[in-house]
């Protein structure tokens, strides 16, 4: 039987486009993390290095061979173990019955110990000329990047560039093994031409560098394997991903016998003289992601254009300083700062509703332009209680002066995080939250399509509500991106997207089930993404 909310989406619109699939802890790897958890599972865990990478190997084979079912196969083999796994898979759809070729592109020892005696054909990069390179690549159903791993920084070599190049001319679907070569594994740095991958296989767990502009488009489908590694210890990894499971499991559960006031009371401040837009577009988040009670604090020349636009929302007049303590004490959770402005009269009310009751906080746009000015105190605040900020590029240099605020955005959102004592959500690509002890939570939904005014006002009024319903400000972050994330995705506007598709569409993102899809129906998947799909 179909699900209610699939059946529904198929009836009055778009319908919902595949889920990346992963479980509730899908980590992301730097290439020291990556290459600490290998060493341990060898020392500490007794797992003989060869047993790693056949495992590596034959996983890859087994992909390969699930999204390119025929035709040659063509591997470019590197040093290392990167090119070790490229062998074992070469080898392994050998043994399947495949017609493989290796081409070295880099000194590997005589009788090679991973070929378990079966004989591949193998070739030196140095024996091809530009007609036999063109002839052997166009020759393949793909062709398989095996050339660098996940410790390699900075610009390939003079070898290693030239088979880069010659993968990315060949116009065949390229299987880059753990990360496109070129990639930086632990920043997403191209510091020079890099494989652009049709699919890549991470071992153990996807590469961090793989999910972080500019390296993630050049990953293409990313699917993370299981090849034996041990869980990552205490220090050995900081960042994970929000999987629809990790979602599913976080998200706020009402009791069967509840009532308006128990399930999320929500304060929005938002909005001047003429921004009555953004104050609309906040509460409209606020309501579709299941508050009970949303309160809309505005100017008042705004009144008449929010009581219309929504009309689910007690209006309170932001000139009006009784009303407005009276709103902050009956309420669980607040968003401030949307369309508000930074002239003394939005500092007076962002003053009002940060000092009065004891509402969680969602600080947005201008309120964190009056924080930036030092009109607000936001240490103070999340000393107080909790605190989430969620700051555009922009907003977070004006918070953090560089080089916290520059262009290390993990290491500006971890530094935020500590320095003002809540969590953090940096707006980007992809968006990410941080609280300081807590991994790093990083989105695995947003695209180009939420590139609109207005996304931040209704993100802003979505995380409020979660908060109002209990969950913790990094959760609630987290939640707010993924939420917003797939709700873009089933409305299927793409370009065209606006705020308002992205609030009527939350109830189906509110109502999917389960992990994911992966077509690939393997047990040792762990996540499996792609972008395009």
């Amino acid at each position: 039987m179909v699900p209610a909310p699939v059946r529904a989406a198929a009836m009055s619109g778009p319908r919902p486009p595949l889920r990346p699939f992963g479980g509730t802890r899908v980590w992301a790897h730097t290439g020291a993390e990556s290459a600490e958890i290998d060493m341990r599972a060898i020392r500490s865990r007794g797992v003989p290095q060869p047993v790693l990478m056949e495992n590596a190997g034959r996983s890859a084979a087994a992909i390969l061979s699930r999204l390119f079912p025929s035709g040659p196969v063509v591997g470019l083999v590197g040093a290392g173990n990167n090119g070790g796994d490229a062998l074992v898979l070469l080898r392994t759809l050998r043994a399947w019955g495949r017609d493989v070729e290796a081409v070295l592109v880099a000194d590997r020892p005589e009788g090679e110990p991973l070929l378990h005696g079966w004989s591949l054909p193998v070739r030196h990069d140095d024996e091809l000329d530009e007609v036999g390179w063109a002839a052997l690549l166009g020759s393949a159903a793909v062709v398989v990047d095996g050339v660098l791993g996940t410790g390699v920084r900075g610009v390939p070599r003079k070898r290693q560039a030239a088979a880069v190049a010659r993968m990315n001319a060949c116009g065949r679907p390229v299987l880059a093994l753990d990360v496109p070569s070129g990639v930086d594994a632990s920043t997403g740095a191209v510091p020079a031409e890099a494989v652009r991958a049709t699919v890549t296989v991470a071992f153990g767990a996807p590469k961090l560098g793989c999910l972080l502009h500019p390296a993630r488009p050049l990953a293409g489908r990313l699917v993370a394997v299981e090849i034996g590694f041990p869980p990552p210890g205490p220090g050995e990894a900081d960042a994970l991903l929000v999987t629809p499971a990790w979602a599913r499991r976080h998200l706020p559960v009402r009791a069967t016998d509840t009532h308006k006031n128990a399930v999320g009371r929500c304060l929005i401040v938002a909005g001047r003289v003429g921004m009555a837009g953004a104050a609309v577009l906040a509460a409209r988040g606020a309501l579709r992601a299941g508050a009970g009670i949303v309160r809309v604090c505005s100017a008042p020349e705004n009144r008449e254009i929010i009581q219309a636009a929504v009309p689910e929302a007690i209006y309170v007049d932001a000139s009006d300083q009784d009303a407005l303590r009276a709103a902050v004490e009956q309420s669980d959770a607040l968003a401030a700062g949307p369309g508000m402005g930074t002239d003394p009269e939005a500092r007076a009310i962002l003053d009002t509703v940060t000092r009065a009751g004891r509402a969680r906080m969602v600080l947005d746009a201008d309120a964190l332009n009056v924080a930036a000015g030092g009109g607000l105190d936001l240490a103070e605040l999340g000393a107080r209680g909790p605190l989430l900020i969620t700051p555009h590029p922009g907003e977070m240099t004006r918070l953090l002066p560089s080089p916290e605020g520059g262009e290390d955005r993990l290491a500006a959102a971890r530094e935020a995080a500590s320095r003002f004592g809540c969590a953090v959500l940096l707006k980007g690509s992809p968006s990410l939250v941080a609280a300081a002890g807590e991994p790093v939570l990083l989105d695995t939904q947003g695209s180009s399509d939420l590139a609109a005014a207005g996304m931040g006002d209704t993100l802003a009024g979505v995380c409020a509500a979660l908060l109002a319903q209990g969950a913790a400000p990094r959760v609630a972050g987290a939640l707010g991106l993924y939420l917003s994330g797939r709700a873009a995705r089933i409305a299927g506007r793409g370009a065209a997207l606006t705020p308002s598709d992205v609030a009527r569409w939350l109830p189906e993102a509110l109502g999917e089930r389960g992990g994911g899809v992966s077509d690939l129906e393997l047990p040792f998947v762990t996540y499996d993404a792609d972008p395009a799909r």
